[in-house]
């Protein structure tokens, strides 16, 4: 069994990452023009890691990976990803990447950033696979974001569908929102909450009977398809409904859409509302999860309601097969 530890880094592991960064960076292939991670010592990997942080990883107790973490506006960026050779292909780079998106939720930023260069294929892919997309290229760099999901505790209808509200201010036509949650979870509610942002024609209520219900803008700006995929035996039955003909000109809403709806556009908000443990209560959670490029480009941003916790620490502990 592997002992594989993931933790915050600190002055005290600063001689440990320098010397994983120059055997990452010392085993790759030559790159023109060449990366500047050699030149790392331990005054400038102290100075990044007092200035943002970072983090190390051992595997039973040496040193297997490492990164640097810098602060840009809402979004986190990560720098010098590297894992020691010795070390490859037992999860490291997978495990530090998902704590390097935990500390981004954990100090408020709604992006994670990295550049990847367009000659190593592999490290593409690997990132490709994590739900990063590229959002913009600068000569042989490629930029890399990623939109962290957002977790937040609702407790009245009123609030939700002021949260709506907020979300539908960032939305465009050609967005797509797929809402999860059990029967009187709250996503109709939170659908009034985008028309009423958005503007639109016409009572927002569960299109159970109808399927799809088309909502006109008011305001010269996008309809509101409404959309509930209950019903529905599967994708066929959703490419019937041709929503492909008002996907470009409308903001798009399918509940009960986990499963079907992720292949009408690459770009899309995922939400999930779950209910608390008491009936009565009227508290709910919302995850958003924003994917896909346009939002690793932008962001979600939202102030009408308070975060869940994130907890305060992190190390991630885990152990793995050889």
């Amino acid at each position: 069994m592997t002992d594989l530890h993931v933790v915050d880094a600190t002055a005290e592991h600063v001689d440990e990452i320098v010397t994983v960064i120059h055997h990452a960076f010392s085993n790759r292939r030559t790159l023109d023009p060449p990366s500047t991670a050699l030149t790392e010592n331990a005054t400038t990997v102290g100075a990044a890691v007092g200035a943002y942080g970072g983090l190390l990883a051992r595997i039973d107790g040496e040193p297997a990976g490492a990164m640097l973490f810098t602060v840009d506006g809402d979004v986190l960026e990560l720098r010098r990803v590297s894992v020691n050779p010795r070390f490859q292909g037992r999860g490291v780079a997978s495990a530090m990447v998902g704590c390097a998106e935990e500390a981004a939720r954990r100090r408020g930023l709604g992006r994670v950033r990295l550049v990847a260069r367009v000659e190593l294929p592999e490290t593409l892919e690997f990132w490709r696979r994590r739900g990063y997309s590229i959002v913009a290229r600068e000569g042989q760099n490629l930029i890399h974001a990623k939109a962290m999901p957002i977790e937040l505790v609702v407790p009245t209808a009123e609030e939700m569908q002021a949260i709506a509200e907020e979300v539908a201010g960032q939305l465009r036509a050609g967005d797509v929102l797929v809402l999860s949650g059990d029967l009187g979870a709250g996503k109709t509610t939170f659908t009034q909450g985008l028309g009423a942002g958005l503007k639109v024609r016409g009572d927002i209520t569960s299109p159970t009977f109808v399927i799809s219900r088309v909502h006109p803008s008011l305001v010269g700006g996008p309809a509101l398809v409404h959309v509930d995929a209950y019903r529905l035996g599967g994708i066929a039955e959703l490419d019937d409904l041709d929503l492909d003909a008002s996907l470009e000109d409308a903001v798009t809403v399918v509940e009960w859409g986990h499963g079907l709806a992720e292949t009408l556009a690459p770009d899309r908000l995922d939400l999930t509302i779950t209910r608390g443990d008491d009936d009565v209560d009227e508290t709910r959670n919302l995850r958003i999860n924003p994917v896909g490029p346009r939002w690793a480009a932008s962001g979600l941003r939202l102030t009408a309601a308070h975060a869940t916790d994130v907890p305060a620490a992190l190390t991630a502990q885990r152990s793995e097969g050889n």
